[in-house]
């Protein structure tokens, strides 16, 4: 008894349907919202995303400072997830790990100890075997955080408060840079040298209507912590302009003399971001690949130890090693682009800002910490000269203050009657109830009204500051110039005005080599070097001549000789056409198969045949034809197919239709047709007329239902067809027997198939044959028969022809090819 069918389990809870506006609106926009205000982007006044605030926050807060020892990062990961940033520790120890990688960061935020990987890609150790702290430049961003600088906000369970920023006393956001994508928003910031980012920053304050060109008097351009080389200033200016910018950053090599007669690359520095092992990688897969002038390289080694990086790629005795470098410019990432796209968060947004926008929010952030932190210190002073006010007072009349203090039952009476009788204030009578005795020696007494001296000059400073714009900026200038002294350094990027010498004209060094395309029925291209072949005319003939015992669809339809410098026109069954160049085609030795173009050409169908290969050449002119399954023919000239494409459309072809053959068009010659069923067609060229590459072309012969052409070609009246039914029965006929007609007729009968199919049931496979030659039959199974086109019996036009394949059980003819063959298959 058949089991009863379980229902489906019922949906449990309410089904809400809502528009694609609700949901965007509710859920996809504050999502985005909070990816970028809250995780991707970095503010401008500090330069830091929120995971970076967080953490050299969370190690202030644990008293990681550059005077203490290292502590565990994992700590400081758990620490940082458990107050402020309730993400992933794997996204808390990346951030902090690139804030201590000296090849990331211009300057070090985090000074780690242990293995926090390396410019080769090596990634840092696990966070239980590090250890951190911060660093000296990053105790400035922090800097006056006490005094009530910056505003403070609830953390996410509201149990403690975290600054929404720091006070930055250095402009950290063009220092180190800053990179990162958002929801719709990215940003690549280039870190500057900070010598030259402060007086920029100065010089504006100066002038805060000063020009670009005089901004980038001082700040030159990006100073990347690797060096490297930026070539051209057209670039930098416009992305100091705008935001955005294209620059060119390349590695920093020279050339030496080596031993055994050989030249040296030596690379000491590299592109901002450049992975140096993965670089050499490249360079030797490109020295294998690309053969020519990359064969001069000799070796490839990574010398790099702790006093620098050196990587040396030898080069051979006969080798141009200046030709060698150029091309590595151009194929490798020895020279790399930089793309700026200066976003960060402004005014609570986000902002494409150029170098004087970023540094008017900066100096205005500035004068805000500068401004609060005055104010706290001023109220500060005076709360303080309040009290040495009272204690002053106090002092000079300590008797009767004793005697006061002696004859109150309480301290509360005590505390009223001082105030009654010097006139005190309620702070001030308790700071002279709680004054120590020892506070009365004279040398208190002095140290009292010294330190109120101090104190009232000090109140006037702040005062005066906080009342004079220019005091204002003269003490965040003398601040910002303090830091440069204790942490500015050389820059270590050079500039290179001469933007021509990053364009390198692959031309220059290009090496064209004679090579063999080979392709195969089965779609399969392969490129041999014409120079590692012993004899070249012995192997094209090789290739022309393949043997029966190759498999069918790694059989050569095409061999072409040819060279790197050419394109390839490929003509497919599928109505596409493709354009590729000889040197983007893989390398391969003789015997190899070959590599699939569907692996090759984007686009190209597993299930394509190429019916046409030509190197092109595009100026000799001519035309090609066009014959589909369907009877269709199509005259087009070839100049049409010279287009900047890689693939486009050959012809226009109805759905279902395919491609029987594509040959260039010789007008003297007639056009026969051979349909599936038997049928054919001879005709002259004159009434096909050339259409464009598009155009479908005119019918060439009448079909009946189900049938199919499945042979078409230029003859002439010398030669003979050759015929192959899918029952193995074949037949020759006289090529003179098949006289034209007009075109788009039903044709004539070229095949008898008997009503009981004792012959078969169709073409599979047609030849025409002016001399001898051998053709492979396959059937079903895969066995192959080898026949001389001699062995195959002539006979009419209309016969049924006689067995030559042994079909036995439905192991039916299914293909058919000719080998050996002096010119490719047809």
């Amino acid at each position: 008894m058949p089991s009863k069918r379980k229902e489906p389990p019922k949906p449990t809870g309410t089904i809400q349907q809502r528009s694609v506006e609700d949901v965007l609106h509710n859920s996809m926009i504050p999502y985005a919202e909070y990816v970028i205000l809250e995780r991707a982007l970095p503010r401008v006044e500090d330069g830091l995303k929120p995971v970076q605030r967080r953490i050299i926050y969370t190690m202030f807060e644990l008293g990681i400072t550059p005077d203490k020892p290292h502590r565990k990062s994992a700590r400081i990961v758990g620490d940082t997830l458990g107050k402020y940033h309730p993400h992933g520790d794997t996204a808390v120890y990346d951030a902090m790990v690139r804030m201590a990688q000296d090849f990331n960061m211009r300057y070090l935020l985090v000074d780690g100890h242990g293995n926090f990987g390396s410019v080769d890609g090596d990634s840092a150790a696990a966070m239980r075997y590090t250890e951190a702290r911060l660093t000296e430049l990053a105790m400035e961003l922090i800097r006056d955080l006490d005094k009530d600088t910056v505003p403070f906000s609830l953390n996410f369970d509201d149990t403690m408060k975290e600054p929404d920023l720091f006070p930055g006393r250095f402009p950290n956001l063009l220092v180190n840079g800053a990179s990162g994508i958002a929801v719709g928003l990215a940003t690549n910031i280039p870190p500057h040298n900070l010598g030259e980012v402060i007086d920029g920053v100065i010089a504006q304050i100066d002038d805060p209507d000063i020009t670009l060109e005089g901004l980038m008097e001082h700040v030159k351009g990006p100073d990347f912590p690797t060096g490297g080389t930026l070539i051209g200033t057209a670039e930098i200016r416009k992305a100091y302009e705008t935001g955005r910018g294209r620059m060119v950053v390349r590695a920093v090599c020279h050339i030496e003399e080596s031993t055994a007669g050989r030249r040296n690359i030596v690379i000491t520095e590299l592109p901002y971001q450049v992975n140096k092992a993965a670089l050499l990688e490249k360079i030797l897969k490109l020295s294998e690949e690309r053969k020519g002038v990359l064969t001069g390289i000799h070796d490839i080694r990574d010398e790099s130890d702790r006093t620098g990086m050196r990587a040396v790629i030898e080069v051979k005795k006969d080798a141009d090693a200046e030709v060698i470098l150029n091309y590595l410019y151009k194929y490798s990432d020895l020279q790399a682009t930089f793309g700026a796209n200066m976003v960060a968060i402004a005014d609570g947004k986000p902002v494409l800002m150029g170098l004087k926008a970023i540094n008017a929010h900066y100096i205005q952030h500035q004068k805000n910490v500068v401004t609060r932190r005055t104010r706290h210190e001023l109220a500060q002073a005076k709360a303080r000269a309040h009290i040495l006010e009272g204690l002053v007072i106090a002092v000079e009349n300590i008797d009767e203050v004793i005697r006061i203090i002696r004859r109150a039952e309480s301290v509360k009476e005590a505390r009223e009657n001082l105030m009654a009788r010097f006139g005190l204030t309620q702070v001030q009578a308790q700071a002279i109830l709680d004054m120590r005795l020892a506070r009365l020696t004279a040398l208190e007494i002095l140290s009292l009204k010294k330190e109120l001296a101090e104190l009232e000059r000090l109140i006037r400073k702040l005062e005066g500051i906080l009342g004079s714009e220019k005091k204002l900026f003269a003490l965040i200038k003398s601040e910002l110039l303090e830091i440069k002294a204790r942490f500015g350094d050389e820059r270590r990027t050079r500039i290179e005005a001469d933007a021509a010498k990053a364009e390198i004209n692959p031309e220059a060094f290009k090496v064209v080599e004679d090579v063999l395309v080979c392709v195969s029925r089965g779609g399969f291209v392969k490129s041999v070097n014409q120079k590692n072949m012993v004899r070249q005319t012995n192997l094209v003939r090789q290739a022309r001549e393949q043997d029966g015992g190759t498999a069918p669809e790694e059989v050569h339809r095409f061999v072409l000789e040819t060279n790197t410098a050419a394109k390839l026109l490929l003509l497919t069954s599928l109505g596409n056409a493709y354009l590729w160049n000889v040197e983007n085609l893989p390398d391969g030795k003789w015997k190899d198969k070959g590599t699939h173009l569907s692996g090759i050409i984007p686009g190209f169908a597993k299930e394509e045949r190429v019916l046409f290969a030509e190197p092109a050449s595009f100026e000799e002119g001519g035309e090609l034809n066009f014959y589909t399954e369907s009877g269709q023919v199509k005259r087009g000239l070839l100049a049409d197919y010279n287009l900047k494409k890689t693939k486009f459309a050959a012809l226009k072809l109805k759905e279902g239709d395919g491609v029987v053959n594509i040959e260039r068009v010789q007008p003297d010659l007639n056009i026969l047709m051979i349909t599936e069923k038997g049928m054919s067609i001879c005709f002259g060229q004159a009434d096909i007329p050339v259409t464009g590459r598009v155009a479908a072309g005119v019918k060439g012969i009448k079909l009946s239902p189900e049938d199919r052409v499945v042979f078409a070609r230029q003859v002439s009246d010398e030669g003979e067809v050759v015929l192959m039914s899918d029952g193995g029965y074949g037949k020759r006929s006289l090529l003179v027997d098949y006289e034209p007609q007009g075109r788009n007729g039903k044709g004539l009968k070229t095949f008898d198939f008997k009503k009981n199919g004792a012959n078969g049931t169709r073409i599979v496979a047609a030849f025409t044959v002016k001399e001898p030659r051998d053709l492979v039959f396959v059937q079903k199974s895969g066995e192959r028969t080898v026949l001389s086109s001699e062995e195959i019996f002539i006979e009419n036009r209309f016969s049924k022809g006689r067995p030559m394949v042994m079909v036995l059980l439905g192991n039916d003819v299914v293909d058919a090819y000719p080998a050996p063959a002096a010119q490719p298959e047809n």
